[in-house]
């Protein structure tokens, strides 16, 4: 749909479901520490928007697991992915659940059991975006085969600068050197 495929929809999903968790979770922590209900409000619509959020990313990127390229290495990570993901949703909706049941009125007791499970989905929301950017970053999940061979010739033929350009990087002088060339009459320059 409009240029997408699932994988880049999954992409696009993600990041605002994930924020807007954290804050909520924020927002409880602080409500509970100035007792002001503003704030118990706020922390509750921020979860349900970023529960909302966060089971259309699981969907999408249930979706997108099925349709991507991949190899063992990556259907590896990628279960481990999916599984955090859903136990992490699972508990901000337990938590979301709970809130709603009960309508504000929870015991001392019950509130640190829902803000205690709330750190716990934060700790599982952290470990799905460890895994995700192992993912992409680390195996090009979602890349097509053809993308990442075009990309590794690209690389191979190296590139040029206009005059001027600099380019900062961590590789050495002599290396820079072998990688690229520049044309006749630049002006010597370091890199």
């Amino acid at each position: 749909m409009y240029g997408y495929n699932a994988a880049r929809w999954h992409a696009v999903l993600n990041d605002l479901p994930a924020a807007l968790l954290v804050v909520a979770v924020l927002f409880d922590f602080a409500a509970a520490w100035t007792k002001r209900e503003s704030l118990q409000w706020a922390a509750i619509w921020t979860l349900w928007t970023g529960v909302i959020g966060g089971w259309a990313a699981v969907i999408a990127g249930l979706i997108a697991s099925s349709r991507i390229e991949h190899g063992e290495a990556i259907h590896e990570i990628m279960e481990k992915h999916e599984n955090i993901a859903l136990m992490t949703m699972g508990v901000f909706t337990v938590v979301l659940g709970w809130r709603m049941i009960r309508r504000f009125q929870m015991p001392t007791q019950e509130l640190a059991i829902t803000r205690m499970l709330s750190v716990v989905g934060l700790l599982g929301l952290v470990w799905t975006g460890v895994l995700g950017g192992q993912l992409v970053f680390d195996h090009a999940a979602g890349i097509p085969t053809q993308t990442i061979q075009a990309e590794i010739e690209n690389r191979e033929a190296g590139h040029q600068h206009e005059p001027g350009e600099e380019h900062e990087h961590d590789v050495p002088a002599d290396t820079a050197k072998a990688t690229h060339t520049h044309p006749p009459g630049t002006p010597p320059h370091t890199h």
